[in-house]
């Protein structure tokens, strides 16, 4: 019979070859991956020739600058309505669709607001300092148009079926609103492509990554733990909702998406009231160094590279994902939804994004280094480093319990449900992209849901570097592909727009509340 020590002494062995055979999956999974994927990756990442800036970030910037200007600056006329629409003044319960305006508004955010708005965020600021949050501001702003153009298009374009569900998205539109401008051919292949990618994006970016960064939180309060236990209990809590389809999907992420959005937005305004004097002084910094790029590597020009990067990565806005989900609204009238959309980079960029931004900048956990000129850790909290080279998780947790010693608990609880939203939201996309490639039907649905779910259990128990960078070009690729479709489709849009705005203002279109 062994006695204590020994059955101690073993297990701390048994543990440690564990340890070592899982780091050994890792790397196997990560060098075969990564060779395979690398020159992938490199392309959609790469800068634009002659400079930093990521030539995918670009491509989003110019269409949201395009489609602002096409469309008449549509997302600032059209913002009241949008209200109003979300508010259901407008909603005809007897319209097809699955969901109200609302709902689909919040499944939709619950894609888009995640660890980004924490960790993103800061790492745009550490790097581009205060001024990058100008640039993501304005490419938040910029960024609603793009939003607006591929929602109306979504449900436009979208499959009604007679059991009342319905199928939409960009594969959709592609398909079938290419072949009306007759490009049917090319509006296919588009969407066999955009669906690849969107499957791909959804079950790395949208959902192994996640599960990591939850569990990395979790064991951050609580101590360190095998990541498949994390991975087996968030699996099965979104198995429950998934299951259910796009209604069960819309029922939870109604109720989580504005606790968790109130929940940090308001932790983040107790941070800056308690700092009130130095509101102003926050602004100016934030002023000044967008056109003056002071205190960073790059000065002007990273700043701005930084805050457009952050904006792009955060909304998602011309990336495609978002009109998977705002098809499923119940209107007749595809614009409305359309409106409703452009609300999204607004709440995830202008506001949330913004809040991060603020509480690190006022609470101080930057300073300039007097001897480079550059932003570092405030030396006060022990920290000397470059900011640029820290966890971005890390740069706001300490920002928030600067001001009260429990708030990185509140942001620990506020990561975990950002990232359960953003795999609910992501399973349906996916989702979409899969029934759209290999039929419609029960069986397609349910094998999906369950390898999403076995992708969650995954990604909370492994590290796969490269699988998560392909995941993450993956759906940036899908922005690629979307938005060469929407430059040929925008047209419809402009009808659309025309049609539905003559038959408001001439009070054909009946509010219903």
């Amino acid at each position: 019979m062994f006695d204590r020590k020994t059955v101690s002494l073993a297990t701390a062995f048994a543990l440690s070859g564990a340890a070592q055979a899982q780091a050994s999956i890792d790397e196997t999974i990560n060098s075969v991956i990564g060779a395979a994927t690398g020159p992938f990756v490199s392309f959609i990442f790469s800068p634009f020739p002659g400079t930093s800036f990521p030539w995918i970030v670009l491509w989003l910037v110019i269409a949201a600058t395009i489609f602002t200007l096409y469309f008449a600056f549509v997302q600032f006329r059209a913002f009241p309505h949008s209200i109003a629409l979300v508010s259901g003044k407008y909603s005809d319960p007897d319209d097809a669709g699955e969901v109200s305006h609302f709902q689909a508004l919040a499944t939709a955010l619950s894609g888009t607001v995640g660890l980004g708005n924490i960790a993103g965020v800061a790492v745009a600021v550490s790097i581009g300092g205060p001024g990058a949050t100008f640039w993501m501001i304005l490419a938040g702003l910029m960024g609603m148009a793009s939003k607006f153009t591929e929602c109306t298009l979504g449900v436009k374009f979208r499959n009604e079926y007679e059991d009342g569900s319905v199928s939409g998205g960009p594969m959709y539109y592609l398909s079938k609103g290419m072949a009306e401008r007759g490009f049917a051919g090319l509006g296919k292949g588009l969407a066999i492509v955009f669906s690849i990618f969107c499957v791909f994006g959804a079950l790395g970016g949208g959902n192994m990554f996640q599960a990591n960064q939850a569990h990395a939180q979790i064991t951050n309060i609580v101590g360190d733990y095998p990541g498949w236990i994390t991975g087996v209990i968030f699996a099965g809590i979104v198995f429950a909702v998934i299951v259910g389809g796009l209604k069960s999907i819309a029922q939870v992420t109604e109720k989580v998406v504005p606790f968790m959005g109130v929940l940090y937005v308001g932790t983040a305004l107790i941070v800056i009231l308690m700092n009130f004097d130095k509101i102003g002084w926050a602004f100016g910094q934030v002023f000044d160094g967008a056109f003056t790029g002071a205190g960073v590597a790059g000065g002007l020009v990273g700043a701005l590279i930084q805050g457009f990067k952050r904006a792009a990565f955060s909304n998602e806005a011309g990336v495609g994902s978002a009109a998977i989900a705002h098809s499923a609204v119940k209107t007749k009238e595809p614009i409305t939804e359309g409106f409703v959309s452009l609300l999204e980079p607004f709440i995830d960029t202008v506001v949330i994004c913004t809040m991060t931004a603020l509480v690190i900048i006022i609470t101080g956990v930057m300073q300039i280094d007097p001897e480079t000129g550059n932003y570092i850790w405030n030396a006060d909290l022990g920290r000397v480093e470059t900011v640029g080279d820290v966890s971005g998780v890390a740069l706001t947790s300490a920002a928030f319990g600067s001001a009260i010693s429990w708030f990185p608990y509140v942001l620990a609880i506020a990561v975990i449900l950002f990232a359960f939203s953003t795999m609910i939201s992501w399973s349906y996309y996916g989702l979409k992209a899969w029934t759209y490639m290999f039929g419609e039907g029960k069986a397609q649905e349910l094998s999906f849901k369950v390898l999403f779910c076995v992708f969650v259990v995954i990604g909370a128990a492994m590290n796969l570097g490269p699988v998560i960078d392909f995941s993450d070009a993956s759906i940036f690729a899908m922005a690629l592909i979307n938005i060469i479709g929407l430059y040929f489709l925008m047209p419809i849009v402009k009808a659309e727009l025309t049609s539905y705005s003559a038959r408001l203002k001439s009070g054909e279109i009946k509010r219903f509340a």
